[in-house]
């Protein structure tokens, strides 16, 4: 049997020490989440996602009773961003979210989901998207969602790998 450990890499930054480009993608975020449709949770998520033509995209959480139907703040801001930029790469996406009136202490991550579509979008431009994740009392940032997904699925999973003689 052999084993294989798996770890991420995240710098841990207070708000007070992070660079101004850095905060306006994260208010960006903190006030897409202001718009979010979320009546059965009340979690309110937003995304801010940075071109690299300096256009910022955001997107916010958008429920549905029937719980499958909804979208997340990422996938909402990401599609919008792929659809209405298609051939200009995502350089950055910072997500915050609130509860309650009141913004995470702890960071909001992507979901399984969400990290998913940002390994398409990787893929899709050839190049990391730098992922930064709010909270109140401090902010989490990654270089690539290889960071938070190491073991992803992609389109070398989808080749035929086996020789046919």
């Amino acid at each position: 049997m052999e084993s294989l450990e798996i770890s991420a890499k995240l710098r841990v930054y207070s708000i007070v020490e992070y660079t101004n480009d850095k905060k306006i993608l994260i208010e960006k975020a903190k006030n897409a989440s202001l718009s979010a449709y979320a009546p059965y949770s009340k979690f309110h998520v937003g995304a801010a996602v940075l071109l690299a033509n300096g256009t910022i995209i955001t997107g916010s959480n958008q429920e549905n009773a029937a719980y499958p139907s909804g979208l997340c703040a990422e996938r909402t801001a990401l599609f919008y961003a792929n659809a209405q930029y298609p051939d200009v790469p995502v350089k950055a996406i910072a997500i915050a979210a609130s509860t309650k009136g009141s913004f995470t202490k702890d960071v909001c991550s992507p979901c399984g989901s969400c990290r998913q579509v940002l390994v398409e979008v990787e893929n899709r431009y050839n190049q990391p998207v730098e992922i930064i994740m709010y909270g109140e009392k401090h902010i989490y940032e990654v270089d690539s969602i290889r960071s938070l997904l190491p073991l992803s699925f992609g389109k070398e999973n989808l080749e035929d790998n086996v020789n046919h003689e």
